[in-house]
């Protein structure tokens, strides 16, 4: 749930971001179940819930068991990640109040396709950055909310960081930020005002702050290197080839670094239509 997985670089290395998302949910298992907890407070009694842009599933399964007497419905672009949530969701034994829509999230009409304002609860976790016309988008999310329902909107900051204090990995997330303030301008953005834009109410806001220290999970080192192994592709044009070599072998050593951690900001908006 935590990274690009729109149509970006889509071709080259779906298989990478699929791991990515994978070990993020491994990770940050503790993380996501803190927002679940701070989700389910606020939003009460739920009965379907939608998750869009929902990836290899991480949200859409805690949401199934934050929510145990919910149905969810998972909506993502990719049809190789939807059919590995079911795979994941049949060894949960939550298949039974899964199922998923392969859409994309600029041009679906989620009101017509998942019953207008019949959603207790939408969750968006990392997805709406990728919008090419947040409000518009939003406007259109909001139509599938019952009265009273809410919208979850999850995104993080910036890309985790793994070595603190380390010029290359500083230069790095750097060059990302020019990249992305290009092609993704809503990544980082502040969504209560696009939010309010769209006709919610904005009702809360949290900033989750995510620090892991050794001893680390036991995907964390891998984590860390498919992250930055993923970096250095989505930033062969725009690092010299010092940094891309210098970048390469951080990647291939990173997982031994006894300096290790696990750093990111995520930020939680909680609205109603």
């Amino acid at each position: 749930m935590a990274h690009d997985h729109g149509n970006h670089h889509h071709n080259h290395d779906h298989g990478a971001l699929t791991e990515i998302l994978d070990l993020d949910a491994e990770v940050l298992h503790e993380h996501l179940t803190e927002v679940m907890a701070w989700v389910h407070e606020r939003a009460g009694a739920v009965s379907t819930v939608l998750d869009l842009g929902a990836g290899t599933g991480a949200g859409t399964l805690a949401l199934a068991r934050r929510f145990p007497g919910a149905t969810v419905t998972a909506v993502d672009v990719s049809p190789e990640m939807l059919h590995r949530l079911r795979h994941k969701a049949h060894a949960a034994g939550l298949a039974d109040r899964i199922r998923t829509v392969e859409a994309d999230l600029d041009t679906a009409e989620h009101d017509d396709q998942h019953d207008n304002q019949h959603n207790d609860l939408v969750w968006a976790a990392n997805s709406l950055h990728h919008l090419a016309d947040p409000v518009a988008s939003l406007s259109r999310i909001r139509a599938a909310i019952r009265p009273g329902g809410h919208l979850v909107a999850f995104e993080m900051d910036s890309f985790p960081r793994f070595l603190p204090g380390d010029e290359l990995e500083t230069r790095c997330h750097a060059a990302v930020a020019e990249a992305r303030a290009a092609d993704m301008p809503h990544l980082g953005a502040d969504w209560g005002p696009l939010l309010r834009a769209a006709g919610f109410t904005v009702e809360d806001q949290h900033r989750f702050e995510i620090d892991l220290k050794p001893p680390l999970p036991e995907a964390a080192g891998r984590y860390a290197q498919a992250t930055l192994r993923r970096l250095r592709h989505g930033l062969e044009d725009r690092l010299g080839p010092e940094d891309l070599a210098a970048l390469e072998r951080l990647a291939d050593t990173v997982h031994n670094r006894p300096d290790l951690t696990v750093q990111a900001r995520r930020t939680a908006w909680l609205a109603t239509p």
